[in-house]
């Protein structure tokens, strides 16, 4: 990718209203839809506060099943880093880069998501 297609797709890219604070689970994951240049994408949304990096978003499709599962999965840490458990075969994948623990060749799809007061944005 060249820089002027790198800039181009970054500026394609808009930040999104996704839900409130309110519709978060403290420590826990919900699913949402969202419209990416590529069409409509399920993300899992993790909301931890109190932690450095208090939201994340990743690719609520498990590779591993097929299923569209991960925001049911249990988050954790593992060797210092937030993780989610896939609740179907366990694999891990990390909140902040969506690489799976247990296998190198598999990582989810990640988005950066942030409040904006009350409302969480994601930028897809």
């Amino acid at each position: 990718m060249t820089t002027a297609t790198a800039l181009k797709h970054e500026t394609e890219m808009t930040w999104q209203a996704l839900c409130t604070r309110a519709d978060l689970v403290p420590f826990s994951g919900v699913a949402a839809w969202i419209e990416t240049a590529e069409g409509p994408a399920q993300v899992a949304l993790f909301y931890l506060p109190g932690h450095e990096q208090a939201l994340y978003a990743l690719d609520n499709h498990d590779p591993f099943s097929g299923a569209n599962v991960i925001a049911r999965g249990i988050v954790g840490d593992l060797q210092g880093q937030p993780v989610v458990a896939s609740p179907l075969y366990k694999q891990h994948f990390r909140l902040t880069d969506g690489q799976c623990l247990e296998d190198d060749a598999v990582k989810l799809r990640t988005w950066p998501v942030r409040f904006d007061g009350e409302r969480v944005l994601i930028h897809a």
